[in-house]
């Protein structure tokens, strides 16, 4: 089992670091590793069918140690993948999600509290009833999960030690990203708009009507997003903001036009000069 195993999952890690380099789309990115991880895991759980195991340590180990590595990272690239999918547009909006996540992972904690302690501690003293099949227990810590799975494969806490494994990768991933908002942030703090949400939206749909971004084949959200982030505001509901501005019955580029006068009235102040 052993051998079979660290090939797999060695098969598996080095898949996954070729995909990491690769400089295509980041989401398409996760999806291809999320198929490779549920392909090495039917080839595992095929061997395991098929074989069994030795004894019962070596069927603790592999539930404990080795198929947790594996599930993990399922868990883990699955996690990403939705926390990228449904991330908002905007510095503060993305900061407060972030961090909404990183709650989720704190409330998971303290609802094992204990299997936490008892597998972070590595006891072992209650392993036939974790990590042998068949042999569960609904006193001891049970995820409906458990009931739903395969328990041909599946243990009653396999699952969760891959979630406590996954989980630490999820808490750095969702940290290192709140670290680079915050140095943007930090960065960026001397530019802040201080007109009015309804300008700046006036302003992006001119830039962006007018093509002036990528030679016209830059989509609205990023142009909005990109001024958010560097200005460091929310816009809300741009589109709706846009449609308000549309409805207008006279002076429907009132920013504009402001800025047009400006510039103007500046330019001949400075003739006169």
């Amino acid at each position: 089992m052993d051998k079979f195993y660290n090939e797999a999952l060695h098969k598996l890690e080095t898949k996954i670091e070729e995909l990491e380099i690769e400089p295509d789309c980041p989401i398409q990115r996760i999806e291809a590793v999320i198929k490779l991880i549920i392909k090495c895991l039917s080839e595992v759980k095929e061997f395991v069918l098929k074989k069994g195991f030795k004894n019962v340590d070596e069927e603790i180990r592999f539930f404990k140690h080795q198929k947790p590595v594996i599930v993990s990272k399922l868990i883990y690239y699955n996690a990403i993948y939705k926390i990228e999918t449904r991330k908002p547009y905007g510095a503060k909006r993305t900061k407060k999600y972030l961090c909404k996540e990183l709650k989720k992972l704190k409330r998971f904690f303290d609802s094992n509290l204990d299997f936490y302690k008892y597998y972070r501690s590595n006891n072992s003293f209650v392993d036939e009833k974790f990590f042998v099949r068949g042999k569960h227990d609904v006193t001891l810590w049970l995820d409906t999960f458990y009931f739903e799975a395969d328990h041909r494969f599946s243990t009653s806490h396999d699952y969760k030690v891959a979630k406590i494994i996954a989980n630490d990768l999820i808490q750095v991933y969702l940290e290192d990203r709140l670290n680079n908002i915050n140095e943007k942030k930090s960065s960026d703090a001397s530019l802040n708009w201080t007109a009015s949400k309804t300008a700046l939206t006036e302003l992006i749909y001119a830039l962006y009507f007018h093509g002036v971004f990528n030679n016209g084949n830059t989509d609205i959200k990023l142009i909005a997003k990109s001024f958010e982030d560097t200005f460091n505001i929310e816009l809300g509901d741009f589109y709706h903001t846009f449609m308000e501005l549309k409805a207008r019955k006279i002076n429907r580029t009132k920013f504009l036009d402001s800025l047009r006068d400006t510039l103007i009235r500046k330019m001949d102040e400075q003739d006169e000069r």
